[in-house]
Order: structure tokens, then sequence, then C-alpha cells
């Protein structure tokens, strides 16, 4: 659903709906009278700007679409949107590339908030072997090179369950941000032919379900984890992500170390 060139009043409803929250939830949330919240979505009542950005705290609108709403409204976005190569994130782009190279041997990756490449460690480049070319032209998209029959997909061992858990975060995202790009992404990943099979029941005894990846080495189990930025004030930086993989046993240690020096 666009949302940007809707009434003010109309995308805090929006919004309030995709939260799925009563005006009663929100207006407790938001300690403010469930009459005023009314007479804000239907547009009898105007918002001021700090009432706009309380109400986008109170229900968690990502920084990028706080501005759209002050848009709407009439007032100056206060979140700068800047690029990744603007000065003011350099220290932001320096601490990243640290972090991707303290990880090593282990595979990390920095991704944005449409799941495209912005960098990687040496550990990744050995995982990739295989891929279609045109999969690895940029912007490469990490979620499209995981689970495209030309790919990864083939060389990921648990790919029902991995492709499972991908598409689940994937959805989630797309609930928190309404961002349609995600919603055109989801809808192009889930057409990929799998062979209609199903990931297996879990064992409640394990701790995180592994992605396992075939490699000259064996197969790799590897435990995935995201890192954010915290508290951030730049859309951008709100919206990077760290995807860092640790190995799940010794024997993936052993070979993750053998695959970067080689």
């Amino acid at each position: 659903m666009q949302t940007h060139t809707l009434p003010i009043g109309e995308q805090v409803r929006h919004w309030r709906q995709r939260r799925r929250l009563s005006q009663l939830d929100l207006a407790c949330e938001a300690e403010i009278s469930t009459r005023h919240l009314s007479f804000i979505e239907t547009g009898r009542a105007a918002p001021s700007r700090d009432m706009i950005l309380h109400l986008a705290e109170s229900l968690d609108v990502p920084l990028r679409q706080r501005n759209a709403l002050l848009l709407a409204a009439g007032f100056a976005p206060i979140f700068q949107e800047r690029t990744l190569d603007d000065p003011a994130l350099r220290p932001a782009r320096e601490a990243i590339e640290a972090l991707l190279t303290a990880h090593e041997p282990y595979p990390a990756l920095a991704i944005d908030r449409h799941w495209n490449l912005i960098s990687a460690n040496r550990a990744i480049a050995p995982l990739m072997v295989g891929a279609a070319y045109d999969l690895l032209k940029p912007p490469v998209n990490v979620l499209r090179l995981s689970l495209h029959p030309q790919g990864l997909a083939p060389r990921i061992a648990n790919l029902p369950e991995w492709r499972d858990h991908l598409l689940f975060r994937l959805r989630r995202q797309f609930a928190e941000t309404a961002d349609p790009i995600l919603s055109d992404l989801l809808a192009e990943l889930t057409a990929y032919p799998h062979g209609g099979l199903r990931a297996p029941a879990r064992d409640v005894s394990t701790i995180a379900a592994p992605l396992q990846f075939r490699t000259e080495h064996g197969v790799l189990s590897l435990l995935s984890a995201t890192m954010m930025f915290g508290a951030p004030l730049d859309p951008t930086l709100s919206e990077l992500a760290l995807e860092t993989f640790l190995p799940a046993d010794a024997a993936t240690a052993e070979a993750l170390r053998r695959l970067i020096a080689s």
C-alpha cells in the first residue's frame, strides 16, 4: 500500500492498524484522549509537529517514514537522509569495516534496508563460488543470491528450513516498514521453485537453526546473528544491518580457517 500521498490522518490510521492497535490502545500508549486521536485520523484536527513525532514514536514508525508523516502534515523533515558516502557517516562506515574484518575468518556482511550488499569480509567470497554472474553484479541482493536456483540455493543443505527462516524475516520486516520494494522482493522469492519441500519440525533441544552450506571442505554448519546500530538518528544508519555467521561446531571453524587461507 502506497501511503506517501495520503493525508496525515489516514497515514496515522494506517500505521496504527499495521501495528494492530485499536484507537484506545494507541491513545493509552501515547497518553492522549481517544477523542483527540479520532479527530486526527479523520482530519477534524490538524496535529502539531510534536504530536506527529510523539505518535510516530508510540507506533515505532521507522525514521524514513517519520519524515514522510511530517511532510504529509506540511512540516519539514527532521531526520536528514544521507547516502553512505556522506562525510557525516564516515565514522559509521569505518566501524562497519572494522567489525567485518575483526570477524574473520568467519563470514560477515553489511546490508541495507532492501538486503543489498554494502560490504563483506574476505570469508564471504569463497561461499559465493558457483553463483550465476548476473546475481553477483552490483547491487547484489543477498536474499535473491541465497534463494535463487542459480545462486546459492543448490549448495544449502537445509534449504527448506533456511528458506523459511529468510522469508519469515522478510515478512516481519515488511510488516514493520510497509516498504513496497520489500513486498515485491517477497513476491519474487516466494515464487522461486523449491521442489515443494517443507522444513522439518524443529528439535526444541537445539539452540538455533543453523545454515548448512556445502563447500569443498564439507558441509559448514553456521549460526547467524544480526547487529544493528544503537539509537540511530539517521535513516540510512538505522536501516543498516551486519549479518554475521559463527561456526556451530569445531569442524566448521577449522574449515572456515582453511577457506579464507586458500
